[in-house]
């Protein structure tokens, strides 16, 4: 998991306070969290008002988020993909082309940052969180420090940088373990509610990663138990829960799983569990792509929006909206505004789903092209 937090609107790029994004770990179709116990009659007095509105900004119709929180090291994979160097002139210079796009404010509501690109700056030398602000896109930042061992559990990993927060704003088949679950929603909750307190929008992520040959029954049944825990926490840490978003994966069979699973199945069973678990004060659910392919991210949000939702159900992806961006690009300065349309076109189609109006027909083989990885980690 990773810990991300959204700034106010009114907040000037000067005054920006980082926030944590809690992920759960990454191997096998493992669970990440992040998250104490403490019992305050008011939490986030000061910005109970301002938290709701940023939340119901974000989770506005036909409106998702652009994550590119990769770390330096991920981003530097993706771009020795097309035969660049892993350099910091290099990785501002993708940032800026997807943050540059024309357009981009009319489908993405939020962008995730990492550390390095909430500092940077276009080559004309505006700040790039300002270039957010001109389009309406409200900006994030990662700040969790990485995935460490859990001590005690089964192989699990659960994400650093708690401590600190507030002066800065397991396999499916055996697992998650109790204690991985319990320690990640219990640092999920923390991070939450220090993160309201500093008058930042929190981003819940406890992901249900796609390795694994189990079938969609199992995602189901250990997404319930990871979330029951995840709210039972952020109750006990009196989060408002109008003011966060959630970002979950979809309850999807294991990526080796005999048997895949239509957009409707999988529509099904991630609605199931959502009803049962997110309570409806919640303003949007923003889910991550997880590995599936741009189309199949697409099809399956769009199926979940066939219906009204006590949510807004929309998407928060990276690779479902950067892969074909970015093979596009391949670092040439005469593929940027090529590379730029890509980006719109994805952005549009996601944006079609959340309103449930999306058809596949002219979609590209790339984008129909999978990309999962077992063991990914950002």
């Amino acid at each position: 998991m990773a810990c991300v937090s959204f700034a106010k609107l009114n907040a000037p790029s000067s005054s920006w306070i980082g926030g944590q994004q809690s992920l759960p770990q990454r191997s096998g179709s493992s669970a990440r969290l992040a998250t104490r116990r403490v019992s305050l009659p008011i939490r986030a007095g000061a910005y109970t008002d301002e938290l709701i509105k940023t939340a119901k900004t974000i989770a506005s119709p036909g409106r998702g988020i652009l994550a590119i929180d990769e770390s330096n090291a991920t981003c530097g994979k993706r771009l020795s993909s097309i035969g660049l160097d892993n350099t910091e002139p290099n990785r501002q210079a993708y940032r800026q082309l997807l943050l540059t796009t024309p357009g981009l404010g009319e489908y993405i509501s939020g962008a995730i940052l990492f550390e390095e690109t909430l500092y940077q700056s276009t080559t004309d030398g505006k700040k790039f969180v300002d270039v957010l602000h001109d389009q309406k896109i409200v900006p994030g930042i990662k700040v969790d420090k990485g995935l460490v061992p859990l001590p005690g559990s089964n192989n699990e990993s659960w994400c650093q940088g708690l401590d600190g927060l507030s002066s800065r704003s397991a396999d499916i088949p055996c697992g998650p373990s109790a204690l991985a679950v319990k320690e990640a929603a219990w640092g999920l909750a923390r991070y939450a509610a220090i993160s309201q307190d500093n008058g930042l929008v929190p981003i819940v992520e406890p992901e249900i990663l796609l390795d694994g040959d189990h079938p969609i029954e199992r995602t189901l049944e250990v997404a319930e138990k990871v979330w029951a825990e995840v709210f039972y926490y952020l109750a006990e840490n009196n989060v408002i829960f109008e003011g966060i978003l959630l970002k979950p994966s979809m309850v999807t069979p294991g990526a080796e799983h005999k048997e895949r699973a239509n957009p409707e199945t999988i529509a099904k069973y991630t609605l199931t569990m959502l009803k049962r678990r997110v309570p409806p004060a919640v303003p949007g659910i923003m889910f991550l792509s997880g590995g599936q392919s741009e189309m199949e991210a697409t099809l399956n949000l769009h199926a979940m929006n066939q219906s009204p939702n006590p949510w807004h159900v929309s998407f928060s992806y990276a690779r479902a909206l950067q892969n074909t961006v970015l093979k596009t690009w391949q670092g040439r300065p005469e593929n940027v505004e090529a590379a730029q349309k890509a980006l719109l076109v994805r952005a549009k189609a996601n944006s079609l789903a959340q309103l449930g109006k999306y058809s596949a027909e002219g979609e590209s083989e790339e984008a129909k092209k999978g990309m999962f990885v077992k063991g990914y980690t950002y």
